[in-house]
């Protein structure tokens, strides 16, 4: 066969030697591999998913994206993909048995798991060090090099030691925001609320003005001394990712200046805004069609919005993992009565209950679903609602939320000032950028520990729903938000809003040879 070659003439070797010049450009860009490793939790699969997105269809630059999870969440993810070619986004399964970690069988993200078992869980991703190992090294065989880049989730700061090892970039991906990002890390590095009696307090990375309350912690950042289970899992991995190149954040610089600044002083790295990481039609503004089997038809609770005044619906949720103590859901209730709006609430189990279990009419008011029903007053869905359309609607006037950032992102994007009822987590601390930094949020609550009255709850939602005062410049602020989120991602001819910037940077980053 070689000898064959070399009796073609010259125009034909030239010509077959152009032919192969693609060939060789392919096989340069299949190097350009990026292996992203979020933690198994439905909050951060989504926005790590999202990245893989942006970085694919707003760079110039040819990527490979494998997204390593294991195997249960890759079938999730798999539905999600269907629209996405392959060659672009890939799936690779990390072995994990959940049974030998003391979790039920088949647990494989946070979605059904109680506060007590997730400490359990988070140890548990300890476990996919070795099969993640492996994937790199196959990889690495495979195409010849290592890939260029691995990013990883901030609560798996293992992944960096493995790819240092592997001669490889690591970089670390917050899918929160920067303020509720610096809070969180600050807290559990220095345990501040334990060098004082006060229960207020101030948090390393922040101005001296600012404090913290202690009912702002949860009950195992509260208990927590360095050497308790939470302490040992969550210290280690955000010392990790700490040493990582850089930080990516699911946020804008347009939206959250202070957070980026005080973030990036605090690490002391390269910081990316490329957020917000959201579905391209809600960025524009429009209504976003979801493909998630919700507890009631899409088009019903259209129909049901579509009856109602623009700006009059109070939406409720507390995200996919939360729900409240049942005395605090009887007191929701009763203020959602009193308060004689238009709601839709989605319902879920109250705490000490299966939250993905059946629910009973006895933790609400005798009589409560039939009285919203047949007034059409309310809308109560049990488990799932089409979020982003309820948020885009005209009607929705405001959300109660328990501020989960992405859950934040979603409201914002479509300018639906908050309630915030936070529960875990950044949540608090999210909480606290958009009443006091956004001028967008009132707090109702805080946890699921605290008592409330339905007349509390009446009086947060008058002041919220009111057209005037208050209520007004809520909303007007929440539209300038929503407008500066749709800039940040948007480019008018040369120029690019901070997050394409942002991205443009991170991508010359992965692509710039790894510093020894």
């Amino acid at each position: 066969m070689l000898l064959n070659t070399f009796l073609l003439s010259p125009a034909t070797l030239l010509f077959c030697f152009q032919l192969q010049l693609p060939t060789m450009a392919e096989e340069a860009k299949k190097k350009r591999h990026i292996v992203m490793v979020p933690i198994m939790a439905q909050g951060h699969i989504i926005p790590f998913l999202a990245l893989a997105r942006q970085i694919q269809h707003t760079t110039s630059a040819t990527f490979t994206i494998t997204i390593a999870t294991t195997p249960l969440n890759i079938l999730h993810l798999q539905s999600a993909l269907s629209s996405t070619s392959p060659n672009q986004i890939r799936l690779a399964e990390l072995p994990f048995n959940s049974s030998q970690h003391g979790l039920p069988p088949n647990t494989e993200n946070t979605e059904k798991l109680s506060v007590t078992q997730l400490v359990n869980f988070c140890h548990s991703t300890l476990s996919l060090e070795a099969p993640l190992r492996s994937l790199i090294s196959r990889i690495t065989e495979e195409e010849g090099q290592p890939p260029i880049c691995v990013i990883s989730d901030v609560f798996l700061g293992w992944v960096n030691k493995v790819a240092n090892s592997l001669g490889t970039r690591n970089l670390t991906f917050t899918t929160c925001g920067a303020y509720g990002t610096l809070a969180y890390v600050s807290l559990w590095l220095n345990l501040p609320h334990k060098k004082t009696h006060s229960d207020q307090f101030w948090i390393p990375g922040f101005p001296q003005s600012y404090r913290f309350h202690r009912t702002q912690l949860h009950r195992y950042l509260r208990e927590a001394d360095g050497t308790d289970d939470w302490s040992q899992f969550t210290i280690p991995q955000i010392s990790h990712s700490m040493k990582s190149d850089g930080w990516i954040c699911n946020t804008a610089a347009e939206i959250e200046p202070l957070g980026l600044h005080l973030l990036s002083k605090y690490l002391q790295l390269p910081i990316w805004a490329v957020g917000p990481l959201l579905p391209p039609a809600v960025l524009k503004g429009s209504r976003h069609r979801s493909g998630k089997k919700c507890g009631v038809a899409l088009e019903a609770c259209m129909e049901w919005l579509d009856l109602k005044d623009e700006n009059s619906v109070v939406y409720i949720s507390f995200g996919s993992q939360n729900t409240i103590s049942a005395p605090q859901m009887m007191a929701l209730a009763e203020g959602l009565e009193e308060s004689a709006i238009s709601f839709i609430w989605v319902l879920r189990p109250p705490v000490g209950f299966d939250v993905n279990g059946d629910f009973r009419e006895e933790w609400l008011p005798k009589g409560f679903e039939e009285r919203m029903r047949d007034t059409k007053r309310g809308l109560l869905v049990h488990k799932w609602a089409p979020q982003l359309e309820i948020l885009s609607h005209k009607s929705t006037g405001v959300f109660l939320s328990h501020c989960g950032w992405n859950s934040v992102l979603e409201a914002l994007s479509y300018g639906v000032p908050i309630i915030g009822w936070p529960l875990a987590a950044e949540q608090t601390y999210n909480v606290k950028m958009l009443v006091e930094e956004m001028g967008v949020a009132v707090e109702l609550t805080r946890s699921v520990e605290t008592t409330i009255s339905g007349e509390e709850v009446k009086k947060v939602i008058d002041i919220v729903m009111d057209k005037e005062g208050k209520g007004k410049e809520m909303k007007e602020k929440a539209k300038e938000i929503a407008s500066d989120m749709r800039k940040a991602i948007t480019q008018k001819g040369e120029k690019k809003g901070s997050s394409l910037r942002a991205m443009d940077d991170l991508v010359r980053t992965i692509l710039s040879p790894k510093s020894l």
